[in-house]
């Protein structure tokens, strides 16, 4: 074992005063950071040198340095890439969120929508109208019968007829005061 004296100390320090840009160099053209790769090269020297009482008497401190150095590079590089393929994973899913959405909202009718709601909205209001004026109403809007028509089948008059259409319309009026542009289809 080599001893931590003052040979071993200023043979680590010059082969590593001399060979500090080469090796940084080395690391750099891996992994491609100037900082990484001189973070790299001192923690290299900083374990070296924390291990020197463990070096046998004709270790080649460069040879030593230059493998720790590859290792670290190589720890780093293995690092990335489990990030990058970590990130490029995240991405993957939120692009196929982003496409998700995407193709949801070009799906989207809004006309549709809106009227599948109006509908809805008529027909509740519709449902809670006497008996009579709903079914006047159906017959007179839905079905398109003409008053006439309709006061022969429910076997009432015309005015009767009329009297339910306009108090039908008055109450969904009220029920559908938020819907005001409708009116113009009744």
């Amino acid at each position: 074992m080599k001893e931590t004296g003052n040979v071993f100390m200023s043979e680590l320090t010059e082969v590593f005063s001399k060979r500090q840009q080469q090796f940084i160099q080395f690391a750099y053209s891996y992994v491609r950071d100037r900082a990484e790769a001189e973070d790299i090269v001192m923690s290299a020297f900083t374990n070296v040198w924390e291990h020197r009482n463990e070096l046998q008497e004709d270790t080649n401190i460069p040879a030593l340095l230059l493998t720790a150095i590859k290792n670290r590079s190589l720890n780093y590089l293995q690092h990335l890439e489990v990030r990058i393929r970590a990130e490029q994973h995240i991405g993957d899913m939120r692009q196929k969120e982003i496409n998700l959405r995407i193709s949801t909202l070009e799906a989207c009718d809004p006309d549709k929508l809106f009227c599948d709601e109006i509908q809805s909205l008529i027909h509740e209001a519709i449902s809670e109208l006497p008996p009579t004026s709903r079914e006047v109403f159906v017959l007179s809007r839905m079905k398109n019968l003409p008053n006439k028509e309709i006061a022969l089948r429910l076997d009432i008059s015309v005015k009767t007829v009329e009297f339910h259409i306009t108090r039908s319309l008055k109450q969904l009026r009220v029920r559908l005061k938020d819907y005001q542009f409708l009116y113009i289809f009744w």
